[in-house]
């Protein structure tokens, strides 16, 4: 088979072939947001206007769809890794998604789903602390929702109300610092 025949070299002379080729490419293997694409175009050398056509044409068919994307996205991530908004919207942004389309994909996220989530996370990491202190046991259990973008309050909340349900004197396990 020749260089120009196996469709990647042939379009080389071709910028908007080669710029489909690349999208084309990059989609098959996973869903990705327009300003993925348009970075990689930009690294290959596309020109911007012939990277726009493309785009355009695209998102215009259906193969680019942010809002789908993001919102895919939040309950996947959600679901399989337990990150709250927080994460989600900076996991997003760090994607080039604009920041209406990641305020309203994490707003779609129900604020009891969350909590369950994050309570869910206390406690399949609650036995692994068994033995330590109730201070470190805290520390260690806030900081893992904080990882995960929970707020501190409900952090704090969460974990002091398993760390009670498993017996832990109230009183051993320390108070949240204030809110600013």
């Amino acid at each position: 088979m020749s260089v120009a025949s196996r469709g990647g070299r042939a379009a080389g002379t071709d910028p908007e072939a080669r710029a489909r080729e690349i999208c084309l490419r990059m989609l098959s293997g996973s869903p990705r947001t327009r300003a993925q694409l348009a970075d990689a175009l930009r690294r290959k050398d596309v020109p911007d206007d012939v990277a726009e056509r493309v785009l355009g044409r695209f998102t215009d068919v259906g193969l680019i769809d942010d809002e789908a994307f993001t919102q895919a996205w939040v309950q996947s991530r959600h679901t399989g890794r337990g990150l709250a908004k927080r994460a989600l919207a900076a996991e997003l942004r760090r994607r080039g998604v604009a920041n209406d389309t990641v305020n309203e994909a994490v707003e779609s996220l129900d604020p009891a789903q969350e909590e369950e989530t994050a309570r869910a996370l206390v406690q399949r990491r609650l036995p692994a602390t068994r033995g330590a202190d109730p201070a470190k046991r805290m520390r260690r259990l806030v900081g893992m929702l904080a990882r995960k973008g929970y707020p501190p309050a409900l952090s704090y909340r969460l974990v002091k109300e398993a760390l009670a349900e498993e017996g832990t004197d109230p009183e051993t396990v320390p108070d949240p610092p204030p809110d600013d």
